[in-house]
């Protein structure tokens, strides 16, 4: 790895790079964006740059928890349904609408669920416990000092930490800053995808496939994995197998990222490894792994490109192994796949080789017990078995396979 500029079209890889070792170097060579400040009306799914503290108390004042009365609690010590005390009531309050004046001895104010605690009041008497003769009220219950009463900052302190650095913010996350009187907050920049699509043969999507020609499917997955992991992604008009043309589009690419698939191994028109060489530093080309062995890793600029078999089934795998972990990470996230993942027993064996990581389609099976069914490890081309699949899973370099019954995990679509 690091500084390749040898032509290998047409003659084979001579050395493939370890999975392990190209995810390190990612790790090595990619940062996260520069923060920017975004209102918090659209902070869902960004990642905090910093903490973020409540600028005030929630809520900021006292408040009723129930639909009752406001009153002075020592006054109803004694009441009971049998002989209830009498009260004089004074007004109403009700959420944004707090009663104005005060409760003074022998008082009561009718109040609702969240409205203000009037002043000299110190408990809140609920409307089931109480009964009302016009403006006179019969307490028929005592009740103790703060009794229904939300105190002032009982949710949040002003000054208190309500989210952490490199917090991706989730929906609860976002109406919590809110409450708390945040109007804005510093997030990473979503990273921009430059996605290069190459091929003669290609139509754009939409279009119906005329032999010899075949429709564009890796641009859209393309566009999904980015959006999935928080980037923009910048769809480019397919490219033909031309090495000025190739040479001009990733030469003018402005992404903070850049994928371009097709054109990455070693065939006459694969002019993407030589001209990222060129044009930059061509770290990585040929991967130990299946599918997707053809994929690289390079630099233009600093910024990271990634060559992208143009095989679907390649496609996908070279995404989720080495360029998801960079996009994630150029936002502020994680380098970890975002899949969840169950472990389930293995219907058939899975056969490998040491020194190979094996990306398999499974489906699911719950015949006689929820199982897994591996569906191919070749075939780079088909890509209904993605569809057909409902995960995958990975076989490390270590490994000869596994074998019927055993356990492995599955990361599921």
């Amino acid at each position: 790895m690091g500084g390749m500029t040898r032509d290998v079209r047409m003659r084979g890889f001579s050395e493939r790079s370890d999975v392990g070792a190209v995810l390190r170097l990612i790790e090595e060579r990619v940062r996260a964006l520069p923060g920017e400040s975004v209102l918090v009306t659209d902070s869902i799914g960004r990642i905090l740059v910093g903490p973020q503290a409540a600028k005030v108390d929630v809520p900021g004042f006292d408040r009723s928890a129930m639909d009752g009365y406001a009153l002075k609690a020592e006054e109803t010590f004694g009441a009971s349904a049998m002989a209830p005390l009498s009260f004089r009531v004074l007004g109403e309050a009700r959420p944004g609408h707090p009663f104005a004046g005060t409760v003074e001895s022998g008082g009561a104010v009718r109040i609702m669920t969240g409205a203000p605690l009037p002043k000299g009041a110190d408990a809140v008497l609920m409307a089931e416990s109480a009964e009302s003769r016009g403006a006179t009220l019969l307490a028929r219950e005592a009740v103790a000092p703060g009794k229904h009463v939300g105190r002032r900052g009982e949710d949040l302190r002003a000054g208190q930490t309500l989210l952490p650095a490199g917090r991706r913010i989730r929906p609860q996350d976002a109406g919590l800053l809110a409450s708390a009187g945040i109007a804005a907050v510093e997030v990473v920049r979503r990273p921009r995808v430059t996605i290069l699509i190459t091929g003669d043969e290609l139509l754009p999507p939409g279009s119906v496939p005329e032999p010899p020609r075949i429709v564009d499917s890796n641009s859209l997955i393309l566009k999904g994995l980015v959006l999935r992991d928080g980037g923009l992604p910048e769809p480019q008009p397919i490219l033909e197998d031309d090495r000025n043309v190739v040479r001009k589009a990733l030469a003018g690419a402005l992404g903070d990222l850049v994928l371009i698939s097709g054109g990455s191994s070693v065939g006459s028109e694969d002019h993407a490894p030589t001209l990222l060489a060129e044009l930059g530093e061509l770290l990585v080309h040929g991967v130990q792994m299946r599918p997707a062995s053809p994929a690289g890793l390079g630099l233009i600029g600093g910024r990271p490109v990634f060559l992208i078999p143009g095989n679907p089934v390649s496609c996908l795998a070279a995404y989720e192994f080495f360029a998801g972990p960079a996009v994630r990470r150029l936002g502020g996230g994680s380098l970890a796949w975002p899949h969840r993942t169950v472990r389930l027993p293995l219907s058939r064996k899975i056969s490998s080789a040491i020194g190979r990581v094996d990306y398999v389609r499974v489906r699911v099976i719950s015949e006689r017990g929820e199982r897994v069914e591996p569906l191919a490890i070749s075939g780079a081309s088909i890509l209904s078995s993605t569809t057909r699949a409902d995960g995958a899973v990975i076989v490390p370099k270590q490994s000869e396979g596994y074998g019927a019954g055993e356990e492995v995990e599955v990361f599921l679509y």
